[in-house]
Parts: C-alpha cells; sequence; structure tokens
C-alpha cells in the first residue's frame, strides 16, 4: 500500500485552492460538498468557479500566491498549469506540515486526490497512488453501475439505532452478528426499499431476540486457500473470511490471500516447515476446538485444498470427535494452479493418461514411495514438499526405469507474482535447482507433459533464467 487512505473532516475548515482552471472549479466542488470554507487565489477566472465566487460560495484574492495565504489552513491544492507556481506552492506547504495536492503531480504532493463514489454518508475512495488516475476513474464507474443509489438509506437507518444496539449488546461479536443478519436480510432489504417504519419494527424484534439468545459453540470452516493468487479463491472462501472472527492459518498461505479476511479478525500462525513446525498439529488440534467452543465463527485457511497433503482430515476427525460443527470448502490445489500456470498439461492423449500426486516426504521425515508405481511410463508424477528430497526422488526414479532425460519442472510461488520456474531432465534437475536457489513453495512435476509445454513456449524455461 503506496498510501495510507483517511477520510478528513472539512466541515467548518479553511482550505486553499491555487489556479483559475476548471479543475480548480472541480476541486472546489468536492471541497464545498465535504462542508469546507474555500478560497481561491488565481489572477483571472472563468466559468464555473466565477460563477461560484458571484454566488458566494467561495472567497477570492485576485492577485498572486504568498506564503502567507497557508496560515490557517487544513490543505491546500494546486490546480494551476504554471509549473513555478505548483512547485513554490507545495514546498512552502510541506516546510509548515500543511497537506498538500498538485492536480497531475504526484512527486509534489503529500496527499493524492481519490476518485469518488458519493452514496452519502456512504463513501468509496479509489486511488492508483497517482500512477494511473484514469484506472481510478473506471473502477469508479464501474462501481458506481454495481452499487445501488439509494445503499446510503441502509448506513443512515443503521445510524439511528447503533447506540442503542451497542447498550443491548455488550460482546463486539454480538453485534456483528447481529448487524450481518440485519444488512443480509428483509430488514436490510426494507430499509433500502425506503420503508423504514417497517425496517424499524423488524430491527426491534430482532433485537429483542438477539438479547435473550444463549451463547452458541462455534464452527470451524477448513478452507482452501489455493496456490497462491488470490482470484482462485473461491466465492465461498471469500465470504467466510469476512465473517470469521478468528483466522488460523500456516506458511503456505499467501500474504494477498490472508489480506482478504476481515480487518478485526484474529489471526493465528501456525506455520509448519519440514522439521521445523511452529505448532504441533495435536496443538493445533486442541486451539481449534477450543476457538469454536468460545463461541467464535474459525477459519482454518490451508494453502492449496485441505484435502490434499494439508491434514485436513485430522483436524476434521479431531474436530467431530470434540461435537464441533465443521464444514470443508474446497480450493484450487497447489498442483492445478501450478500446471495452469505454467502451461502444463496434467494429463495429455498422447503423452500422460494419469497423473499421480505424492508428498516428498513423510510424517517422520523419510521417503518411502513405491517407486516402480512413480517410474511407470505415459503418466505425470506431481510431487509436493520435494525440494528437500529432490536428489533422491531423481536417482531413485531413473533407478526404477525412468529414462534420465525425462523432462522435469520446478514451479516455486506458483500462480503469484513471485512465481519462478526450473526446468531441466531428472539427470540435470539437481544441479539447476541448487543454481537457482529455490527457498519459497515448490511443486516439482515429472513427466513428458512438460516437454510439450518446452515445445510450445520457447521462453518456459527462462522464466527462471535457467534453461535446459
Amino acid at each position: 500500500m503506496q498510501s495510507f487512505p483517511l477520510f478528513l473532516t472539512l466541515q467548518d475548515r479553511h482550505v486553499l485552492v491555487v489556479g483559475g482552471t476548471e479543475q480548480a472549479a472541480r476541486k472546489a466542488e468536492l471541497l464545498l460538498s465535504a462542508g469546507a470554507k474555500v478560497t481561491l487565489i488565481a489572477g483571472a477566472v472563468v466559468g464555473e468557479i466565477a460563477q461560484m465566487i458571484a454566488d458566494g460560495f467561495i472567497s477570492w484574492a485576485g492577485r498572486c500566491f504568498d506564503d502567507g495565504d497557508l496560515a490557517g489552513m487544513s490543505l491546500v491544492i494546486v490546480a494551476s498549469d504554471d509549473e513555478a507556481l505548483q512547485a513554490r506552492v507545495s514546498h512552502a506547504a510541506q516546510q509548515r506540515g500543511v497537506p498538500v495536492n498538485v492536480v497531475d503531480r504526484p512527486k509534489l504532493s503529500s496527499f493524492i486526490m481519490p476518485a469518488i463514489v458519493d452514496r452519502s454518508p456512504i463513501t468509496i475512495a479509489i486511488s492508483t497512488g497517482g500512477a494511473a488516475p484514469a484506472l481510478a476513474r473506471r473502477l469508479r464507474a464501474e462501481i458506481e453501475r454495481a452499487l445501488p443509489a439509494a445503499i446510503g438509506r441502509m448506513a443512515r437507518f443503521a445510524e439511528i439505532f447503533r447506540e442503542q444496539v451497542r447498550r443491548t449488546l455488550d460482546q463486539p461479536r454480538a453485534r456483528r452478528r447481529f448487524w450481518d443478519r440485519v444488512f443480509a436480510g428483509r430488514i436490510g432489504e426494507m430499509a433500502l426499499a425506503g420503508d423504514e417504519i417497517g425496517a424499524r419494527r423488524e430491527l426491534i424484534r430482532l433485537l429483542d431476540s438477539a438479547r435473550h439468545e444463549a451463547p452458541t459453540i462455534g464452527m470451524v470452516h477448513l478452507v482452501g486457500a489455493g496456490p497462491g493468487d488470490p482470484d482462485l479463491l473461491t466465492i465461498k472462501a471469500h465470504r467466510l473470511l469476512q465473517r470469521a472472527d478468528v483466522v488460523v492459518y500456516d506458511r503456505l498461505v499467501a500474504p494477498e490471500v490472508l489480506a482478504m479476511a476481515r480487518r478485526d479478525a484474529e489471526r493465528i500462525h501456525v506455520g509448519k516447515q519440514s522439521g521445523h513446525h511452529a505448532m504441533p498439529q495435536a496443538e493445533i488440534n486442541q486451539r481449534l476446538v477450543s476457538l469454536a467452543r468460545a463461541g467464535k465463527s474459525v477459519v482454518r485457511l490451508k494453502g492449496g485444498d485441505p484435502f490434499v497433503f494439508g491434514r485436513g482430515g485430522e483436524e476434521v476427525e479431531a474436530l467431530m470427535q470434540a461435537g464441533i460443527a465443521v464444514e470443508v470448502v474446497p480450493g484450487v490445489t497447489a498442483a492445478l494452479g501450478c500446471a495452469a500456470s505454467a502451461g502444463i498439461p496434467l494429463t495429455h492423449r498422447d503423452h500422460a493418461h494419469a497423473c499421480v500426486f505424492v508428498a516428498g516426504h513423510r510424517k517422520d521425515g523419510k521417503v518411502e514411495l513405491d517407486w516402480p508405481m512413480l517410474a511407470r511410463p505415459r503418466q505425470t508424477v506431481v510431487i509436493y514438499m520435494g525440494a528437500e528430497t529432490l536428489p533422491l526422488i531423481a536417482s531413485q526414479l531413473i533407478a526404477h526405469g525412468l529414462p534420465a532425460a525425462t523432462p522435469v519442472a520446478l514451479v516455486e510461488n506458483g500462480t503469484t507474482s513471485r512465481e519462478r520456474r526450473v526446468v531441466g531432465t531428472l539427470a540435470t534437475i539437481e544441479r539447476q535447482a541448487t543454481r537457482a536457489g529455490l527457498g519459497g513453495p515448490t511443486l516439482c512435476l515429472v513427466g513428458e507433459v512438460v516437454g510439450i509445454a518446452l515445445t510450445r513456449d520457447p521462453e518456459f524455461r527462462f522464466v527462471s533464467g535457467i534453461g535446459l
């Protein structure tokens, strides 16, 4: 996040606008709508801004800018084409600690003017950090089309009852669940439609019911976080992350996915790495049980899919034995995500009639795989957690019949902006992996299908700078 978003209260505060352009008129309109007292400095004015002055909406000083004009100002906007004036006002304002925005000059600005969707009292601000204002305007248009024009009614309706709900339901979690039920149900629909009397009646009835509700045992959702790209998260997974009281996650969960959880949700890291467990599995199981018994809605966020080398089965078993309600939400597996991102078909009519998923190490750290089965021809072998045991895996596959020239691909941080690929053969992959210095979550794919990707896309092998 390049800029920290804030909503500034400008009611009855003094704001300075420098310049008499049409851009100055647009900025002045926004400032006036926020209740600011606007002073304009410009040698000459025309058009709309001249009309604002004539109507008494803004004060006009028809002269050049002076540093003393900054006294008492809450912020400054420069909408002038004079580059020397832009730099002078920016420097003077920042020297005095007054926030300043120079239109279309982010390097001279201490804050950015966002694109705004106004559904008062709901305000949505969109910023690209000054990099692409046109894109921000496009996003604003899309949000305006999707957002009901009357959505502000719901916010004004909720404001009426906010204090009463706070006094009635003293637990933040209970209040959050109550408001979720209000906005997602019939009450919210009535408020949106303008039936405030009916909505008030239903809300009072719901609040009285919520006051007498007995504490409930929470629920645990085992949610697949996918291979890393947040766009691959399922709609249901996103919805649960927005509602969760607690998110329990491991090291394979991408930061971009974790960021989609509700801001005030508690986050508990239980990351596991080969030979280094932040929290033993038995303790993770017990933590999930304890959180649910405390009445919390828990999302256990697991990289890939919970039931593909994610120990989801162990956690479901522990929760069910403790009498805790549990739901499993599948995710895009690392194998599917990484293969798709790298353009490698896991099966192919001419090259691979089967696909086998295996773990590169076992619970005790040893590798005990069915090597003859894995070395069968015309299949794809996908190896999870095999980076540390790659030399053994390659040598065993060769020893059991796979040609040393069999193509191999290593995909690190697959589907993310940090993705790297190393391509080689069973005979060369160990050396190439060492040269690449892979350190992130890495998936290994073995089989003729890797060669298909190489044939189709010559640049494939050079993503990491390491070719065959």
